[in-house]
C-alpha cells in the first residue's frame, strides 16, 4: 500500500484544483511538484525535445537532403511489426513531401526473419540505390551495413533497440540508446525515432515552422499507434506523442487508417483510447506480418483508393481472427505441459508451431506463469529454431542472451522482449542455461505477481468529478498504467452474477455507498464472495464507451483482485 503523504497530497490537490484521488495518484507516481504535475496533466507539443540533439542527426538530414536534391535512389528498410511498418510509411510520406521518391523493403517474418539481410542490400545495389535508411532495425546489423559500404551505398540506421558493444559502421546511427547519445528521451519506439528524423529534416529542406508543425501533427496519428503497440513507456516525450496522436484519430483523412478504424468498430468522430489501440488497432496491423506479409499494411496506409483500403482492412481483420485462433491453440498446448515448480525460466519448442504468433504466446504464458519464457519453433526453410521471449519485471532478457551468445545464429531485443534464432541441436542447452541464468539472478519474491496500489479510497470518494480528473492522467499503458485503487473492508452486497460463464459482476458497499465491479475471468472465485462477506478489493476505473452508448455511466470499475478483509 502507498505510504500516506497527507500534507503533500493536500498541497498538490489545492495547487492543481483537483480532488484527493487524482492528487494521491500523482504523488504516488512521483509528481510532488505542482509545475511538473501540471506538465504531466497537460502534455504540450512545444515540450518535444530538439531532434538535433540526437547523435548523428545533422549528418543524417544533410545526406537525405542531398539524396532528394540529386534524385538518388533511396531504400527505406523496415520491420514487419506495427512499429516497423508505420515507420516505413512515415518516412515514405515525409520523403515524398520533401521531393523524393523512395522505395521500401519489409522482410517476411517467416521467410526472412528479423533484421537486415545482405542479399537485400546486394539487390538494392543492382537497382542503383545509393542510400538506405533503416527504421526500427539495423542497430545490430554491422555486417550488412559493412556490405552496403563495399557496394557504394550509404546507410543511415534509425532504431531504438539496444546496441551491441560496437555500433554498425553506418554514415549515421540515430538511436537514443547508443551510449554516446545525449538525447533526453531514451524510450522512443522506432516510429518515434523516425518522427524525430522528420522533425529535423523538413525545416532543413526550407519548410516554414507552421507547415512543419501541421505536417508533424498529422504524422502523430501513426506515431501514437506505433508507440502504444510497441509497449514502450507512455511517459515523458512518448506521453506527448501519444496524447496528440490519439486526439487526431477522431478525424482521419487517410483512406487506409479510416478503413482500419471502421473495421475495428470506431465510427467517424470517435477516437480510440490507448487501451483500444493496444487491443483493437495494433493487433490488426500486426496480423499481416504474423500470418503473411506486412506489405499489405504499407499499401493500406499509402493507398488513396477507399475501396482498396476497405479490402485491405478486411484482409487484416480476417488475418487477425486467424491469428487469435492459432495463438489460442498453441497456448492451450503449452498449458498442458507440466511445469516444475523449481523452473525459474521456461523454453517451449515444437516443430510445427506457427512462428508468427510465438511472441504473443510467450506474453500469455508469462502472464499466467510469472516466469521468463521463450517459445520456439522450427523454420522448415533453413531448419533453424527461432522464436520470441518475454520476461517478468525483475529479469533482463537481453543480458541473459548476451551471456550465452555462442548458442545463437542471431538474437536481439530489449530487457523484457527478445528474439532468437539457433540450431535445433542447441535448444536443450539453451533451455538449461536460460533456467540457470534466471535461477542465479532471481529470488522467490521475483516470481510473485504484485499489484501496485496507487491509493486507498473510500467508496464515497468515487464521484463523476473525481473520475473525470483521474482520466486526465491518460493515456494509460506501459509505464503509466490505469490508477489502481484499494477499498478496504467493503461488504459483498449480493450474490455475484456470472456473465458468459467466466466473468463476474459484484456489488460491494461501504458506509451506505455501493459500487458495481466487473471481474474478468473470475467466475471460478464466485464462492469466495458470499453475500455479507467483508473483503478488500483492488480495482481500476476505466472508460466504458459500450456502457455510455447505452445511457449508463461512461466508466466502469474493474476488479483486479480481492482478499478477505
Amino acid at each position: 500500500m502507498p505510504a500516506p503523504e497527507a500534507n503533500t497530497v493536500a498541497a498538490l490537490s489545492a495547487a492543481l484544483e483537483v480532488g484527493p484521488p487524482a492528487a494521491q495518484v500523482l504523488v504516488h507516481r512521483g509528481f510532488r511538484d505542482p509545475a511538473a504535475a501540471h506538465r504531466f496533466l497537460h502534455p504540450a507539443f512545444e515540450e518535444l525535445h530538439d531532434p538535433l540533439t540526437l547523435r548523428d542527426m545533422p549528418v543524417a538530414i544533410e545526406r537525405i537532403a542531398r539524396a532528394i536534391r540529386e534524385r538518388e535512389r533511396i531504400l527505406i528498410y523496415g520491420d514487419y511489426d506495427v512499429d516497423g511498418t508505420t515507420s516505413v510509411v512515415l518516412l515514405i510520406k515525409a520523403f515524398e513531401l520533401a521531393g523524393g521518391t523512395p522505395a521500401y523493403h519489409v522482410p517476411h517474418r517467416l521467410k526472412d526473419g528479423y533484421g537486415m539481410r545482405s542479399e537485400v542490400v546486394e539487390a538494392a545495389a543492382v537497382q542503383g540505390v545509393k542510400l538506405i535508411v533503416s527504421v526500427d532495425t539495423g542497430i545490430r546489423a554491422a555486417e550488412v551495413v559493412r556490405r552496403a559500404g563495399e557496394l557504394g551505398i550509404d546507410v543511415i540506421v534509425t532504431d531504438h533497440h539496444l546496441p551491441e558493444t560496437g555500433l554498425p559502421p553506418a554514415l549515421a546511427v540515430l538511436n537514443p540508446n547508443r551510449p554516446d547519445c545525449p538525447y533526453v528521451e531514451k524510450n522512443l519506439c522506432g516510429a518515434g525515432v523516425a518522427f524525430k528524423l522528420i522533425q529535423a529534416l523538413l525545416p532543413h529542406m526550407g519548410w516554414p515552422a507552421e507547415k512543419v508543425r501541421r505536417v508533424a501533427e498529422s504524422f502523430l496519428k501513426l506515431v501514437a499507434i506505433a508507440t502504444v503497440a510497441d509497449v514502450v513507456p507512455l511517459t515523458g516525450e512518448n506521453r506527448i506523442l501519444v496524447t496528440h496522436g490519439l486526439r487526431g484519430l477522431d478525424k482521419v483523412r487517410n483512406a487506409g487508417l479510416r478503413a482500419l478504424l471502421d473495421v475495428a468498430g470506431f465510427t467517424v468522430g470517435v477516437a480510440p483510447n490507448a487501451r483500444q489501440v493496444g487491443f483493437q488497432i495494433g493487433p490488426r496491423i500486426n496480423a499481416a506480418g504474423r500470418m503473411d506479409t506486412a506489405g499489405a499494411v504499407i499499401e493500406l496506409f499509402l493507398t488513396n483508393d477507399p475501396a482498396r483500403a476497405r479490402d485491405l482492412a478486411k484482409q487484416l481483420d480476417d488475418q487477425n481472427a486467424e491469428r487469435q485462433q492459432v495463438q489460442a491453440e498453441i497456448v492451450a498446448t503449452c498449458e498442458q505441459i507440466a511445469v516444475d515448480d523449481a523452473a525459474c525460466a521456461l523454453v517451449y519448442y515444437a516443430e510445427n508451431w506457427h512462428r508468427g504468433v510465438l511472441g504473443i504466446v510467450a506474453s500469455r504464458l508469462v502472464e499466467r506463469l510469472h516466469r521468463p519464457v521463450f517459445v520456439l519453433a522450427r523454420n522448415p526453410d533453413d531448419g533453424l529454431a527461432s522464436g520470441s521471449g518475454r520476461s517478468i519485471p525483475a529479469f533482463h532478457l537481453l543480458d541473459a542472451l548476451e551471456s550465452m551468445s555462442e548458442l545463437f545464429v542471431r538474437f536481439g531485443g530489449h530487457a523484457h522482449a527478445a528474439g532468437v534464432t539457433m540450431e535445433v541441436s542447441n535448444v536443450e542447452e539453451f533451455r538449461r542455461r536460460f533456467h540457470a541464468n534466471a535461477r542465479s539472478r532471481l529470488s522467490a519474491d521475483d516470481f510473485l505477481p504484485r499489484l501496485e496500489i496507487d491509493a486507498v479510497l473510500e467508496l464515497r470518494e468515487i464521484s463523476e468529478q473525481a473520475i473525470d480528473e483521474l482520466f486526465m492522467l491518460a493515456p494509460f499503458g506501459h509505464g503509466n498504467p490505469p490508477p489502481l485503487f484499494a477499498a478496504l473492508g467493503v461488504e459483498v452486497a449480493a450474490e455475484p452474477t456470472i456473465m458468459k460463464e467466466k466473468h463476474l459482476r459484484i456489488t460491494v458497499r461501504q458506509n451506505g455507498r455501493s459500487l458495481v465491479l466487473k471481474a474478468w475471468n473470475m467466475a471460478h472465485r464466485a464462492t469466495e464472495l458470499a453475500p455479507g462477506a467483508r473483503v478488500d478489493v483492488a480495482f481500476n476505473l476505466e472508460e466504458d464507451a459500450y456502457s455510455a452508448a447505452r445511457g449508463y455511466p461512461s466508466w466502469a470499475a474493474i476488479l483486479k483482485d480481492f482478499r478477505p478483509a
